[in-house]
Protein backbone atom coordinates (compact mmCIF):
# COMPACT_ATOMS: atom_id res chain seq x y z
CA UNK A 1 0.00 0.00 0.00
CA UNK A 2 1.91 3.16 -1.26
CA UNK A 3 -0.40 5.73 0.96
CA UNK A 4 0.93 4.12 4.11
CA UNK A 5 4.66 3.75 3.20
CA UNK A 6 4.40 -0.22 3.00
CA UNK A 7 7.24 -1.56 0.80
CA UNK A 8 4.66 -4.33 -0.04
CA UNK A 9 2.67 -3.80 -3.51
CA UNK A 10 0.19 -5.92 -2.40
CA UNK A 11 -0.74 -6.26 1.06
CA UNK A 12 -3.47 -6.83 3.21
CA UNK A 13 -5.65 -4.33 4.79
CA UNK A 14 -3.63 -5.51 8.05
CA UNK A 15 -0.52 -4.40 5.94
CA UNK A 16 0.77 -7.58 6.07
CA UNK A 17 1.60 -9.70 2.82
CA UNK A 18 -1.28 -10.29 0.79
CA UNK A 19 -2.23 -14.12 0.97
CA UNK A 20 -1.61 -15.41 -3.25
CA UNK A 21 -4.69 -16.77 -3.43
CA UNK A 22 -6.74 -13.93 -2.32
CA UNK A 23 -4.97 -12.34 -5.04
CA UNK A 24 -5.20 -14.93 -7.81
CA UNK A 25 -8.80 -14.81 -6.80
CA UNK A 26 -9.34 -10.92 -6.95
CA UNK A 27 -7.29 -10.88 -10.27
CA UNK A 28 -9.06 -13.82 -12.05
CA UNK A 29 -12.62 -11.79 -10.45
CA UNK A 30 -11.47 -8.79 -12.61
CA UNK A 31 -10.54 -10.02 -15.78
CA UNK A 32 -13.90 -11.48 -15.85
CA UNK A 33 -15.41 -8.14 -15.24
CA UNK A 34 -13.31 -7.17 -18.18
CA UNK A 35 -14.03 -9.63 -20.73
CA UNK A 36 -9.98 -10.48 -20.82
CA UNK A 37 -9.12 -13.66 -21.54
CA UNK A 38 -6.22 -15.52 -22.03
CA UNK A 39 -4.10 -13.23 -19.93
CA UNK A 40 -2.21 -14.45 -16.46
CA UNK A 41 -1.19 -12.77 -13.35
CA UNK A 42 2.89 -12.98 -14.48
CA UNK A 43 2.11 -11.59 -17.80
CA UNK A 44 1.82 -8.32 -15.94
CA UNK A 45 5.46 -8.86 -14.43
CA UNK A 46 6.71 -9.12 -17.83
CA UNK A 47 5.06 -6.30 -19.43
CA UNK A 48 6.67 -4.53 -16.48
CA UNK A 49 10.33 -5.51 -17.32
CA UNK A 50 9.51 -5.01 -21.22
CA UNK A 51 8.38 -1.56 -20.73
CA UNK A 52 11.73 -0.67 -18.70
CA UNK A 53 13.27 -1.63 -21.42
CA UNK A 54 12.06 -0.07 -23.86
CA UNK A 55 11.93 3.37 -22.00
CA UNK A 56 15.33 2.52 -21.60
CA UNK A 57 16.40 1.30 -18.40
CA UNK A 58 19.14 -0.51 -18.42
CA UNK A 59 19.12 -4.25 -17.26
CA UNK A 60 20.46 -4.13 -13.96
CA UNK A 61 18.21 -1.71 -12.57
CA UNK A 62 15.46 -4.05 -14.14
CA UNK A 63 16.85 -6.56 -12.46
CA UNK A 64 16.76 -5.11 -9.03
CA UNK A 65 13.58 -4.19 -9.24
CA UNK A 66 12.04 -7.43 -10.26
CA UNK A 67 14.27 -9.07 -7.61
CA UNK A 68 16.25 -11.30 -9.55
CA UNK A 69 19.36 -12.37 -8.07
CA UNK A 70 20.82 -12.96 -11.69
CA UNK A 71 20.97 -10.91 -14.91
CA UNK A 72 20.27 -14.29 -16.54
CA UNK A 73 16.87 -14.52 -15.16
CA UNK A 74 15.91 -11.41 -16.24
CA UNK A 75 16.93 -11.37 -19.70
CA UNK A 76 13.85 -13.51 -20.33
CA UNK A 77 11.80 -10.59 -19.68
CA UNK A 78 13.50 -7.90 -20.81
CA UNK A 79 13.54 -8.13 -24.31
CA UNK A 80 16.15 -5.66 -26.80
CA UNK A 81 14.35 -3.82 -29.31
CA UNK A 82 15.48 -2.52 -32.60
CA UNK A 83 14.60 1.18 -31.31
CA UNK A 84 16.80 0.39 -28.24
CA UNK A 85 19.84 -0.94 -30.12
CA UNK A 86 19.62 2.36 -32.65
CA UNK A 87 19.70 4.96 -29.29
CA UNK A 88 22.56 3.58 -27.52
CA UNK A 89 24.45 3.99 -30.99
CA UNK A 90 22.69 7.69 -31.04
CA UNK A 91 23.67 8.47 -27.49
CA UNK A 92 27.54 7.25 -28.05
CA UNK A 93 27.01 9.47 -31.46
CA UNK A 94 26.02 12.79 -29.22
CA UNK A 95 28.36 12.36 -26.16
CA UNK A 96 31.48 11.75 -28.82
CA UNK A 97 30.52 14.32 -31.44
CA UNK A 98 31.12 12.33 -34.15
CA UNK A 99 28.02 11.64 -36.49
CA UNK A 100 27.65 7.96 -37.78
CA UNK A 101 25.24 7.12 -40.13
CA UNK A 102 22.99 3.88 -38.74
CA UNK A 103 22.18 1.29 -41.36
CA UNK A 104 18.82 -0.43 -40.04
CA UNK A 105 19.70 -2.00 -36.78
CA UNK A 106 18.57 -5.78 -36.42
CA UNK A 107 18.23 -7.55 -32.99
CA UNK A 108 20.23 -10.60 -33.02
CA UNK A 109 18.43 -13.09 -34.05
CA UNK A 110 17.05 -15.83 -30.60
CA UNK A 111 18.04 -18.99 -30.35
Amino acid sequence: NRSSGSELVFASRTETLLDGSNLRRGFTSALKVAKIEDLHFHDLRHTFATRLVQAGVDLYKVQRLLGHKSPIMTQRYAHHFPESLRDGVEILDRKSGISTVLAQVAAPAVV
